[in-house]
């Protein structure tokens, strides 16, 4: 049986241990430069060593996003930044860009390419044209259902790796590739500065009234036309795992830590129940209430199933769905329960907690004491970063996260 990759986004390190020990079987993550994701920290030349290594040391592979759109001043630094990432041991990188794929295939021929999203690859011949020219896996636009995905595997050399996104969010141009937000606000999208002017709120101007906006509405709150949802294929795995693709990828390197732990836990939970019991396999829908646990917007089925077009995007609001915080990172956890917390936001004795462990269902208590850094008995954790001492259910390891249900 295939036996896809769970790919997971990292927009710094500790997002990339998260991605790690929570299950992924690999990480993508962008340096300083050539990254389409300039909101995210990204990671300094000593940050991508010491990532790549700790992906190493725990059995998983990373990949290094360059995918930008090159111009003539980028193809002399890229020479050198592949050679770099060759030399630290990245197992691929991600490229969009024709020249820069033939400046990396020129600076480290050794190093495995993974042609991006952003080629807008959507038929077998341009997946195998990829192929020829050296590529190692073309990663598919998100604009293919089932039948169009499952047609290029079978009309494509078995070595060429297909990489399909399953979860994230999505954008109104086709893969990507937009302008939009370089007209409203000089941010290059396809630099990594997209703005998201698409999910503005927009007014209508007829041409012989200028100056008299017309409000353009769905709802009091206006409308939002290029609002995308969110896509979210965890209901379809069985479809995806057997359409042959090698690598299931999840958008978000500017999420949060919460967000990268709750999405590849639930995945890497669904793909290993149906990979040890494909015939007598059943969605659990418990991952599916855990995936609406983030911040989110509403979830669709993108263009899996054809139905992109009707119900697709979001007309009453551009705002993210977000009903729990999390509240702390456990730092340290004794084989009694009790443990250090690392606060991430204002908790208080008396409220109920979930924890979300990297492994096991979730735990619910109720917070009944705690303590600061000097043993001081404390009603709430109010202060940023702060560490408090508490009583857990039971043991939990480093890294399980603390959340609570917005009121």
């Amino acid at each position: 049986m295939n036996r896809p990759e769970l790919l997971a986004p990292a927009g710094d390190l500790e997002k990339l241990k998260t991605a790690v020990l929570y299950g992924a079987d690999a990480i993508y993550a962008g340096g300083e430069e050539f990254s389409l994701r300039t909101a995210c920290d990204n990671f300094t030349p000593e940050q991508l060593k010491y990532g790549i290594d700790f992906a190493h040391n725990h059995g998983k592979k990373i990949y290094i996003a360059v995918n930008v759109i090159m111009k003539n001043r980028d193809l002399e630094p890229l020479s050198r930044f592949a050679e770099q990432l060759y030399n630290y041991g990245a197992d691929g990188v991600i490229v969009s860009d024709l020249g820069g794929f033939n400046v990396i295939r020129k600076s480290a021929p050794k190093l495995d390419i993974h042609v991006s999203t952003q080629a807008n690859i959507v038929n077998w011949q341009s997946a195998d044209m990829w192929h020829q020219l050296g590529a190692k896996r073309v990663v598919l636009a998100r604009e293919l259902n089932c039948d169009e995905v499952t047609e290029i595997r079978k009309n494509t050399n078995p070595d060429l790796e297909l990489e399909l996104f399953v979860h994230g969010a999505m954008c109104i141009s086709y893969s990507g590739r937009c302008l939009l937000s370089n007209y409203m606000t000089g941010r290059d999208s396809n630099k990594g500065d997209c703005a998201q002017s698409c999910r503005w709120n927009y007014h209508l101007v007829e041409e012989k009234r200028p100056g008299e906006y017309m409000r353009i509405t769905e709802s009091e709150n206006g409308s939002f036309i290029f609002n995308s949802k969110d896509m979210c294929l965890i209901e379809y795995l069985p479809e995806i795992i057997n359409s042959g693709v090698s690598s299931l990828k999840i958008e978000g390197r500017v999420k949060s830590e919460y967000y990268v732990a709750t999405v590849v836990k639930a995945y890497r939970e669904e793909i290993d129940r149906y990979l040890e019991n494909p015939d007598k396999y059943v969605f659990d829908q418990s991952k599916l209430e855990e995936l609406c646990k983030i911040s989110h917007r509403h979830y669709s089925r993108g263009f899996w199933h054809n139905d992109c077009r009707e119900n697709g995007q979001i007309y009453e609001t551009s705002a993210y769905i977000r009903d729990y915080d999390i509240v702390g990172t456990v730092v340290k956890c004794d084989p009694d329960g009790n443990a250090t917390i690392y606060q991430r936001n204002k908790f208080s004795v008396g409220e109920e907690i979930e924890i979300l462990r990297p492994k096991g269902e979730f735990l619910k208590f109720t917070v009944d004491s705690m303590t600061n850094n000097k043993g001081e008995s404390i009603q709430s954790a109010p202060h940023a970063q702060m560490e408090v001492n508490m009583k857990l259910p039971q043991y939990v390891p480093e890294n399980s996260m603390l959340r609570r249900k917005k009121n």
